[in-house]
């Protein structure tokens, strides 16, 4: 199965994914010479696991009967303050007091399934081409 995209640079540091019918948008913080008018792609990338892993939780409880509009992923990465490279990114799933101990662990196996997850494990190979005749 394929599935294709189409990055558009729209000007200035910004950059846009047209996927299906939605465009997402992407910028750099003015000290990178963006215009901070939206997330950068690595914060993408970061809310893509964090998404992820809600859709898993909420599919979980969903599945069992447990309400979740009450739950809560933060997430914390941690970089190299040298290469900025991420070292760790790490789930606090928050749920209500009231979440039934029995299934918390469950849950944590539940976000290990997410899809971006298993994709960043299996390390896909990321190829580039250089083609002429593109015309946005």
């Amino acid at each position: 199965m394929k599935q294709e995209l189409t990055i558009n640079l729209k000007g200035g540091m910004r950059v846009d994914a047209n996927i299906r019918d939605f465009t997402i948008r992407t910028d750099q913080p003015r000290p990178d010479s963006g215009e901070d008018s939206a997330p950068t792609p690595l914060e993408l990338f970061f809310a893509s696991v964090g998404t992820c892993a809600g859709v898993n939780v909420a599919d979980f409880c969903k599945a069992r009967h447990i309400p979740y509009k009450d739950i809560a992923i933060k997430l914390t990465v941690d970089r190299d303050d040298k290469t900025r490279a991420v070292k760790r990114i790490s789930m606090d799933i928050r749920v209500p007091s009231d979440f039934p101990e029995k299934y918390k662990n469950a849950l944590l196996k539940a976000v290990d399934l997410c899809a971006v997850k298993k994709t960043i494990k299996a390390q896909p190979e990321i190829l580039a081409t250089v083609t002429n005749g593109h015309k946005a």
